[in-house]
């Protein structure tokens, strides 16, 4: 190695933000909710102003203007408030009109922040910009009859039409979980590639054709797609997804979210559900899952694995520390063993070079 010394170790820190994750079927909204259209209350006898009293007494619950769902129905999951609200516009909008984008992404069970889910995103069949209102943002853009399908009964994007149009959108931290869980539901990476020259005019390209160099189906997560991001800005080895490891007899010991074989280093990626109830066999509790994962990490070292572990919760402001190594030559980066994941580190503090927390910043 050149001048026979590593360089120091530069600290990287980042914020995962919160996705929402379907872990299951889309419901289609008729059966999450039945939203009622004043028009349809009116026929049925009820007046504007006893309308207004049972929303005054919480008996309704206005959706958008001229839409209500009843108390009992009013979502608390983003994804059903954001699919009663696409069921409210659709009702309201045009039969043209075609659901894009992160309402798309919604209806295909792709994973969305959360604050892309305020708004219904519609577009539009024409050239020109768009415009955007309280409850819908109508984009303007042609549409091919590949670009159309049908879900839950409406019209909205395909998949890769819809990850072309979310990665022009948005930044890869965003944009590669989306595109890792279409591959994972079946679009495929020559669909997405045939796109990419034919839309050389959107503003947002570059952006995409990154997002689509960096895809990969066998991340499991929102929190591991985003992970293999971070990897890439910051240079550090790609590592091999699910990597399974094998005893020197042959026997399957373990499998974790990320190895790099040659620094015989594991990664692991721990959001808040890592050892929730969602992932758990039947019968199995939550204790019984952390000891069991004790044990697997015991026998991967005894292998001669070193394990590394990062979190993402942005809810409570933990940061993921990862660190790497740098050949002294400039030269590729590499682990090294250099990891560090902040996982017990609270909001405000930092990672020394060493793993331990430093004051608070």
């Amino acid at each position: 190695m050149a001048r026979g010394a590593m360089a120091a170790a530069n600290r990287l820190s980042t914020d995962f933000p919160s996705l929402w994750w379907p872990r299951g079927a889309v419901p289609s909204p008729c059966s999450v909710s039945t939203v009622r259209l004043s028009r349809d209350l009116a026929e049925q006898g009820y007046t504007y102003a006893e309308l207004a009293r049972m929303t005054r007494h919480a008996e309704l619950v206005r959706v958008r203007r001229g839409t209500y769902v009843a108390a009992s129905e009013q979502a608390i999951d983003p994804r059903v408030a954001h699919l009663q609200l696409l069921e409210a516009t659709a009702a309201q909008s045009s039969s043209d009109l075609v659901v894009s984008h992160a309402s798309a992404a919604v209806l295909h069970g792709l994973p969305v922040g959360n604050d892309q889910l305020d708004r219904v995103h519609l577009t539009q069949h024409r050239h020109g910009q768009g415009r955007i209102r309280r409850y819908v943002h109508l984009h303007g853009a042609a549409l091919g009859a590949d670009d159309v399908t049908e879900v839950n009964g409406f019209r909205v994007t395909g998949l890769s039409r819809t990850v072309l149009d979310l990665s022009c959108a948005l930044r890869p931290l965003l944009a590669v979980p989306i595109g890792d869980a279409a591959l994972r539901a079946g679009m495929t990476t020559d669909e997405l590639a045939q796109r990419l020259p034919e839309s050389h005019h959107r503003h947002g390209i570059a952006r995409a054709r990154r997002t689509a160099t960096l895809l990969d189906p066998r991340s499991e997560s929102p929190g591991e797609s985003m992970s293999r991001v971070v990897f890439a800005e910051h240079r550090i080895a790609l590592p091999i997804p699910q990597l399974e490891v094998f005893d020197g007899l042959g026997r399957f010991v373990g499998r974790c979210d990320f190895g790099w074989e040659e620094e015989r280093t594991l990664g692991e990626f721990d959001g808040k559900q890592k050892y929730g109830r969602l992932l758990l066999r039947p019968g199995q509790s939550p204790e019984d899952a952390l000891f069991e994962e004790k044990q697997r990490e015991d026998r991967l070292r005894d292998l001669g694995w070193q394990i590394v572990r990062w979190v993402g919760d942005e809810r409570r402001r933990r940061r993921a520390g990862i660190s790497r190594s740098v050949d002294g030559s400039g030269g590729s980066p590499s682990l090294r063993g250099r990891m560090v994941a902040s996982r017990d580190v609270g909001a405000g503090h930092r990672l020394s070079e060493g793993g331990q927390a430093d004051a608070p910043v």
